[in-house]
Order: structure tokens, then C-alpha cells, then sequence
């Protein structure tokens, strides 16, 4: 496929979408009782489940921290989320740079330093694979955290945005980000504004940078506001079950 047929005339991209417009979003948490905290969330045909557990004793004494938390992220595909049916290691290159990036966004966020000597670890599994990996793992991450009750300074929320043909768009599916297009990643504190991570996957020129960046800043406000409805509805319902 080519990029001219990314983007039509009329302005609508493949699936349907115009430039500025979010892939459908669903989500709900507590969806596993075993885990301390869960979530689920689909953004377009990318479905992601997260579960937390923690802050608990670290496994190993190497992974101990006196003053605070460990934070332990671990990232996998199942092996049905692509149409080619292979499991994928853990251990693979490209699925511990997306763990480390989870990582590092919420190591400044979750306030670990009220669980000195423990960890708290983070699951987080591709069910079905569409584009947007680190986004949607950033997202489920963030309301599988609140779910479990572990303290954070904020929602973290993440969105992708790019180019194509010089028009700035909005969410990459996974035929757009194969096409090699301008592509960056951005999680930001919905209620600060502030940036926790920016991530470029190809050289995206300076002129348009800003316009791609406010896009994608304005993508993770819309994105915090279906989550955080979905927290609060989940919420609801659980006192309203308690209430009898």
C-alpha cells in the first residue's frame, strides 16, 4: 500500500477515520480477581490486558530497594495476537524496550517511596496486536494501578501521533506505522500537563514536530477522560453492590 492511499482526498484515512480522530477506545478494570488490580482496554483492533500485584516481598534480594519500591514491568504477546502464530520471548529485544519504557514513565509517578524493601510488579499482555503497543500498555498500566490501590501522583496517559503526507494524524494503526511514517509516542499527566514520556520510532522534521506533539498531547487529554469515566463508573457500581 502506498501513502497516497493512506489518506484520501476527502480527508479520511483506511479505517475510516479523519486525521484527527481517536481509534475507538473500551476499557473497564478489575476484570481478574487474582490480581491485586486489572484492566482492560482496546483502542481500535489493539487489545491489552494489564494486571498488578504489590507492593509485595521482592523475589529476589538483589531486587530489593531500602528506600523505596522496586517497580518490575514485564511485557507479553500471546501468540494468537498476530496473524502469524509464533510466541514471542519475553526476552525479546524489541518487547524489553517497550517493558523498560513503561518503566521509566512510571517510576516518576507511583510513589514508591511509601513501600521501602518491596515491589510492586506490573503484567501486561498483547491480546490482540494493531498498532500503538506502548500506548496501550502505558494506558492499561495506569488503570490497573489505580484499581489496585497503589498511590500515584496522577493518571498517566499515552497516545501516538504522526505524518502522513504531511498531515499531522492521530492514533497509528499498525498498517500506518508500517509504512514507515513519522511516528512519536507521548504520555503525559492529564491534570499537570506534564510530559513523562516522548518516544520518536522514525526522524520526524522540526517544522512539523510541535503540531505533531500538540496532536498527540491533545489525544492523551481524550484519552484520560474515557478512563478516568471508566474508573469512576466501575467505582459506582462496586459501592452501590456493597450498599446492597
Amino acid at each position: 500500500m502506498s501513502r497516497q492511499e493512506l489518506l484520501n482526498p476527502e480527508g479520511l484515512r483506511i479505517d475510516g477515520r479523519r486525521a484527527t480522530e481517536l481509534r475507538k477506545i473500551k476499557c473497564r478494570p478489575s476484570v481478574l480477581r487474582q490480581a491485586d488490580g486489572s484492566a482492560y482496554i482496546e483502542q481500535g483492533n489493539t487489545k491489552c490486558l494489564a494486571a498488578v500485584y504489590g507492593p509485595s516481598e521482592p523475589r529476589l534480594k538483589s531486587q530489593i530497594m531500602h528506600n523505596k519500591a522496586n517497580i518490575n514491568v514485564e511485557i507479553s504477546y500471546a501468540p494468537f495476537s498476530m496473524s502469524e502464530r509464533k510466541k514471542r520471548s519475553k526476552t525479546e529485544k524489541r518487547i524489553l524496550e517497550i517493558a523498560s519504557a513503561v518503566k521509566q514513565t512510571f517510576e516518576p509517578v507511583i510513589i514508591a517511596t511509601l513501600f521501602p524493601r518491596s515491589q510492586i510488579d506490573i503484567y501486561i499482555q498483547i491480546l490482540q496486536f494493531d498498532g500503538g503497543t506502548i500506548q496501550i500498555c502505558i494506558n492499561a498500566a495506569t488503570m490497573a494501578l489505580i484499581d489496585a490501590g497503589v498511590p500515584v501522583t496522577d493518571y498517566v496517559c499515552a497516545c501516538t501521533a504522526g505524518l502522513i503526507d504531511s498531515t499531522p494524524v492521530l492514533d497509528l494503526n499498525n498498517t500506518e506505522e508500517l509504512l514507515d511514517s513519522p511516528e512519536l509516542t507521548v504520555a503525559i499527566l492529564p491534570k499537570s500537563g506534564k510530559v513523562t514520556l516522548l518516544q520518536m520510532e522514525s526522524r520526524l522534521h522540526i517544522d512539523k514536530f510541535e503540531s505533531v506533539m500538540n496532536l498527540g498531547t491533545e489525544g492523551c487529554q481524550a484519552i484520560y477522560k474515557i478512563m478516568d469515566k471508566s474508573i469512576r463508573d466501575s467505582m459506582k457500581d462496586a459501592l452501590e453492590k456493597m450498599n446492597g
